[in-house]
């Protein structure tokens, strides 16, 4: 069968894209078994015959009404495939999708009847905030990075901006290159509509959510933009932790430091 990448190239580069960022989360111990999602906007890239494409799946509710997600075209990472094979063979293990006129349904366009992520309805939520923003954010990570994750199991980190005032402090990057900090959304259970309005209030202010005992949402212009925030904060909690091991609370960078860094970034 004929795939949809083929005679697209800005469409098989922003595969390609999301094909790498879900091998780096593989590597980096960020995706067991199938845990993880990636969905990026691609109506940009599509074009009249793929939106003559005939369904390959009856319309699939996601249990939310999105309208201005109405006509929008998203690949994603298919539900319990893992992000190892997601970076070796994209269309094998995602799908591309079309949300339906109602806004509350969506049927699956190619390459296979891949059913989407199981987080679809956190997801597609998370598009409609980046369209209403009119940010240009057109991708959505999920993942499980180990140390983040840790963090959020200590309940004094959880107040608001606690956490990103630490993890701020812990190596000048971080301020600079994930400047809105890290939003905080008390544990709700996988796949909720709940879930996904929690995210989704916290994105009004930040591009980072941390879900509590359960993994980290990030939203950018693209899936390495995206990754790269989840990337330094990381980077971060495992400065921290390390120094915590080594039997001393780490001292971070005076708020004065800061500051200093963000006149100089214009942050």
């Amino acid at each position: 069968m004929k795939s949809i990448l083929e005679n697209r190239p800005e469409l098989t580069r922003r595969i390609e894209e999301v094909a790498e960022v879900a091998g780096y989360l593989w590597q980096k111990g960020w995706a067991e078994r199938n845990g993880g999602n990636i969905t990026i906007n691609i109506t940009a890239c599509v074009d009249d015959d793929i939106r003559r494409m005939p369904p390959l799946s009856e319309p699939i509710p996601f249990g939310m009404t999105l309208p201005r997600l109405k006509g929008c075209y998203f690949f994603c990472k298919g539900t319990n495939r893992r992000m190892r094979d997601l970076a070796r063979r994209p269309m094998e293990n995602g799908a591309v999708i079309r949300i339906l006129d109602d806004g509350a349904s969506y049927e699956i366009v190619a390459d296979r009847a891949v059913r989407p992520t199981s987080e679809l309805a956190s997801h597609l939520a998370m598009h409609e905030q980046m369209i209403a923003s009119g940010n240009g954010y057109t991708a959505a990570i999920h993942t499980h990075p180990i140390h983040l994750v840790a963090m959020s199991h200590n309940r004094a980190f959880l107040g608001r901006n606690v956490l990103t005032r630490l993890l701020w402090s812990m190596i000048p990057e971080t301020r600079a290159f994930c400047p809105k900090g890290l939003g905080i959304v008390p544990y709700a259970m996988p796949s909720s509509v709940e879930l996904a309005r929690a995210t989704v209030r916290q994105l009004a202010e930040y591009d980072v959510v941390l879900w509590e005992k359960h993994g980290v949402c990030a939203v950018g212009p693209d899936v390495m933009e995206a990754f790269d925030q989840i990337d330094v904060l990381s980077k971060s909690a495992e400065i921290y932790l390390s120094a915590r091991a080594m039997g001393f609370e780490p001292e971070g960078m005076t708020d004065a430091q800061m500051d200093e860094l963000k006149e100089a970034f214009g942050l």
